[in-house]
């Protein structure tokens, strides 16, 4: 079982356990109420306590951070995955884009889930913090317990959570880097589909040209609000899709959209250090750019 330990500070003098585990630990009221329950849960210098306890100076205060009860109940499957940062709390892989990442009634291909039950074993939950697409590649966050996905996803959206995507998409923005500010809904006569509305939910997307090639732009995105399908919607919206974006307008010159999460730069809920991650273009990208590259030659 994973736990936190905190000594306690002369500032932090007569204040109560609860208040420690909210201000200073950041920790839910709802995992608080599971975590008095455990024999284990909250410790002051190795003795169960209450939550109303007074604390003093140089006391330690150990409480369980780990899920005590979850589990993964997909089938595990030994599929490879790309994992390119891992600790006791967290992980980050590199997600093959053909990969979704929960299984669903017409899912037959091998999931994140499936290669993690093999991986972690069933007893080992796992939180997605970004969930990405089947269809879309890259880095993706799971932490290992409700308590650390928690604070990851209230880092989302922040300076302290930065995703920035590279996409292929169809023809040359002008001006070549901006931001786009369109409200998205979802429409109204698709399962899955979202669209540019005025009725939607105001939505943020940075955008920068890096390369141009003849009829598509390889570009860099940042989606400042977490709105569904949100940097493809935005760049269909603008006569942009993504190519082999189908849903969105798209082309068909690859099987899937061309959208792929390259980087990675969060702070580590738990120790505070500073993760910084890069994964490359995978091959069907890499290679959209090298032959168009090699015909402008």
């Amino acid at each position: 079982m994973r736990t936190l330990s905190l000594t306690v500070l002369p500032a932090w003098e007569g204040r109560r356990v609860k208040s420690l585990l909210k201000r200073e630990l950041h920790m839910a009221e709802g995992h608080i109420a599971a975590l008095k329950l455990r024999p284990d849960g909250i410790c002051l210098n190795g003795q169960r306590v209450f939550t109303n306890q007074r604390v003093c100076a140089g006391d330690i205060l150990t409480v369980m951070i780990s899920d005590w009860d979850g589990r993964n109940e997909a089938e595990a499957i030994a599929v490879p995955l790309d994992i390119v940062y891992e600790d006791e709390d967290l992980a980050v892989l590199n997600k093959r884009a053909d990969m979704a990442v929960h299984g669903s009634a017409a899912g037959t291909q091998p999931t994140v889930a499936n290669a993690l039950a093999a991986r972690w074993g069933h007893e080992q939950a796992f939180h997605a913090v970004n969930r990405l697409d089947r269809g879309t590649s890259g880095l993706m966050v799971i932490a290992k317990s409700a308590y650390v996905h928690e604070l990851l996803r209230r880092q989302l959206h922040t300076d302290a959570f930065v995703r920035e995507y590279l996409a292929l998409a169809a023809g040359h923005f002008e001006p070549p880097s901006g931001r786009i500010e369109l409200p998205i809904a979802k429409a109204p006569d698709h399962p899955t589909a979202q669209e540019v509305r005025a009725d939607g939910k105001p939505s943020f997307t940075e955008y920068c040209t890096l390369q141009c090639f003849s009829d598509y732009s390889l570009l860099r995105l940042r989606a400042l609000t977490g709105r569904t399908h949100q940097l493809r919607v935005h760049c269909a919206a603008l006569d942009h899709p993504l190519l082999g974006d189908t849903l969105y307008g798209g082309d068909t010159r690859l099987a899937r959209p061309a959208l792929h999460a390259a980087y990675l730069r969060l702070r580590h809920p738990v120790t505070g250090a500073l993760l910084t991650l890069e994964a490359p273009l995978p091959d069907d990208l890499a290679a959209l750019c090298r032959d168009s590259t090699d015909t402008q030659s």
